[in-house]
């Protein structure tokens, strides 16, 4: 029985890699979200609950991450960092400089950058315990500073990059500390989701995914590609994205 844990998988794109996970019948998978557990949490906790637990925890807050992983067996052998921050109410991506706001910068960092290094970090000790792990950090195209053609969007964009630059940064470490352990950016493309979907008129039907799509998409990569592209950021087709 291998072993996952997915941040941010109350909905979307976490709850689907986390539903995919349990499917395949050979993986115990630990959930986290603010809340704990969802409708749609509870729904998969009914269909293998010796296999699905779901904690509880904040990625604002330091100590809620650490009181998560302390109840996180090893080995881990995969983490999945997905839960990210883009808009809520009155907090709208930026479109203009003038828009910016410190503490919704700030916010952006402490959701989309800080926080997932963080899980990281806490879930070390049980990755080092599989004989090959991944961490699998869910990015966003935005975030790559050399494909930045349109500006706007700020707040996201530097979290994101600030993100990348983590991801990238771990991948070196690991190589020599904990070879066994592989870290990687992935840009799940346009999926539908709260996050995404008022933000996704431009894009083809082709290229918008549901969920469920998107997550079969990045568990190949992760479990397939990963182990041989640690430090890498690519994108749903396996492509590389330049930072």
């Amino acid at each position: 029985m291998r072993r996952a844990w997915i941040q941010g998988a109350s909905r979307g794109i976490g709850l689907a890699l986390a539903s995919n996970l349990v499917d395949r019948g050979d993986w115990h998978v630990t959930t986290t979200c603010r809340a704990g557990r969802s409708p749609a949490l509870d729904a998969l906790v009914e269909r293998a609950p010796e296999r699905v637990q779901p904690l509880a925890m904040d990625l604002a807050r330091p100590e809620s991450i650490e009181a998560a992983a302390e109840q996180v067996e090893g080995p881990l052998h995969l983490l999945f960092n997905v839960g990210g921050f883009l808009h809520e109410g009155a907090q709208q991506p930026e479109k203009r400089f003038e828009a910016l706001d410190g503490e919704a910068l700030m916010r952006s960092f402490a959701v989309n950058a800080v926080g997932p290094i963080l899980v990281a970090k806490a879930a070390l000790p049980a990755l080092r315990k599989a004989d090959e792990a991944v961490i699998a950090n869910l990015s966003a195209r935005v975030g790559s500073i050399a494909d930045n053609r349109m500006g706007g969007w700020y707040g996201y964009r530097a979290s994101k990059a600030g993100l990348n630059m983590l991801t990238r940064t771990l991948s070196i470490e690991l190589r020599r500390r904990a070879p066994s352990v592989h870290c990687i950016a992935l840009h799940p493309g346009t999926v539908d989701t709260s996050l995404s979907r008022p933000f996704r008129g431009g894009v083809p039907m082709e290229r918008r995914f549901a969920p469920e799509q998107a997550a079969e998409k990045l568990l190949q990569i992760a479990l397939e590609q990963g182990p041989r592209s640690s430090g890498r950021f690519l994108a749903w087709d396996g492509s590389e994205i330049p930072w």
